[in-house]
């Protein structure tokens, strides 16, 4: 079980692996690029800075969360094909930096039926395909707001199916406690975040769970609202966090926090909270 932050590449992304130490992180995860727009410009030089401070500081797994306007079911062809380059984009990125997943959330079915959005994303996923591997490729759980697509485990599932009967396959989903909250899934008992794992593994099988971002969450179950807050905060509370950890399927799992940042003691009092937690759990 290991602990980590979203880490700002302001400084430049080679910069990343050190500020990541520096709160006590033991994983990380990074924007590639501007989360709003614009193009990812990493050298060579810095790629192979980045791997070496990695290795340096044992940090033998690290995530891209691929930029917020990706939308693959877009109508807008603009929207569409940038969002099918973009993604490539990051892939080729991971690839270069060595990190494990790039993770990204599906996109909107505005205007459109399930069935309808779900055939736009698939052919997304398999133009995607066309440029490079989608191993490292994962599908983050919305909070389900609006017309956003994938925040159940049955629409993710009918996803996966489909792409698989393309002969495609992508590396995995991404889990959010926020977004699991929001969306109905009541996490923050022993007894339920048991029955959500046990839904997740008939719905997709417990294999494709790859990651979880470890978040707090200002609404209450089934708000259908994203809003992150700092650990023990929000609705889920520390108990809730103290049940999701004491999970035995979740015991080897990477947990990143994407919580409120104003400076990195946010980071270092939400990463010592869950600290506390797991020596409480291993005791």
């Amino acid at each position: 079980m290991r602990f980590g932050v979203h880490i700002s590449i302001a400084s430049g992304i080679e910069n990343a692996p050190q500020r990541a130490k520096n709160v006590g992180a033991e994983t990380f995860q990074i924007f590639s690029r501007p989360p709003r727009g614009g193009k990812p410009k990493i050298t060579n030089n810095q790629a192979k800075f980045f791997r070496a401070q990695c290795k340096e500081y044992n940090f033998s797994s690290h995530y891209i969360h691929a930029p917020y306007y990706i939308n693959l079911a877009s109508k807008n062809n603009k929207i569409y094909f940038g969002s099918i380059g973009a993604i490539a984009e990051e892939l080729e990125i991971a690839d270069l930096l060595g990190t494990n997943f790039v993770i990204t959330h599906i996109g909107s079915a505005r205007d459109m039926t399930e069935t309808e959005a779900i055939s736009r994303v698939v052919k997304a996923v398999e133009k995607i395909s066309q440029k490079i591997s989608l191993e490292k490729l994962l599908f983050e759980l919305s909070a389900g707001q609006g017309a956003i697509i994938g925040n159940t485990f049955e629409e993710l599932a009918k996803i996966i199916e489909e792409t698989q009967k393309n002969q495609l396959k992508i590396g995995g989903i991404c889990l959010d406690t926020c977004h699991l909250l929001a969306s109905g899934y009541e996490i923050r008992t022993k007894e339920g975040i048991k029955k959500t794992l046990d839904d997740f593994d008939k719905i997709l099988g417990i294999n494709l769970l790859k990651v979880i971002h470890l978040n707090d969450s200002v609404f209450d179950l089934g708000s259908h609202k994203d809003r992150h807050e700092h650990i023990g905060k929000g609705k889920i509370d520390i108990e809730g966090f103290k049940a999701i950890l004491s999970e035995p399927r979740l015991k080897n799992f990477d947990f990143i926090l994407e919580t409120p940042k104003e400076s990195d003691q946010d980071d270092i009092y939400n990463l010592t909270i869950l600290k506390d937690i797991r020596s409480q759990i291993m005791d």
